[in-house]
């Protein structure tokens, strides 16, 4: 089988045979050209605009230090609450991320002041999870 394998702005054509891969060719990635449209043909109609789904406003980040997400991932679990007193090396958070649960720990002792995320949540690489006064 023949693959096309897109890394860091190169593209390797990649063949696999009984469980051995031999590169083929690599070249620069590019983006491809648009299709020029034909004077001769008729412009088809553009299909109907879907509205876009409004944006979830952003939540207010309460004053203090936020204890962000190493990675992207998903929250298993949230062991604090607002008002909860934490001592550092304690798991505020379970993050899992590629079928890993990883404890997320208070970087030092304090208040929890704000839950900022929720059980569920898929959260991205610096997403803020709990501040801490």
């Amino acid at each position: 089988m023949k693959y096309l394998v897109t890394l860091n702005g190169r593209t390797y054509e990649v063949e696999v045979e009984h469980g051995e891969a031999m590169l083929l060719d690599e070249y620069d990635a590019t983006a491809p050209a648009p299709a020029a449209a034909a004077s001769d043909t008729p412009a088809t109609p553009a299909a109907p605009a879907v509205p876009a789904a409004p944006a979830a406003p952003a939540a207010q980040i309460a004053e203090g230090e936020a204890v962000n997400a190493p990675m992207p991932g998903n929250i298993v679990k949230i062991n604090v609450a607002a008002g909860d007193k934490v001592k550092s090396g304690d798991v505020l958070v379970i993050l899992e991320a590629m079928k890993m649960e990883n404890e997320i720990m208070a970087p030092r002792d304090g208040t929890v002041a704000q839950v900022v995320t929720q059980k569920g949540a898929k959260v991205e690489t610096g997403s803020p999870l709990v501040v801490l006064a």
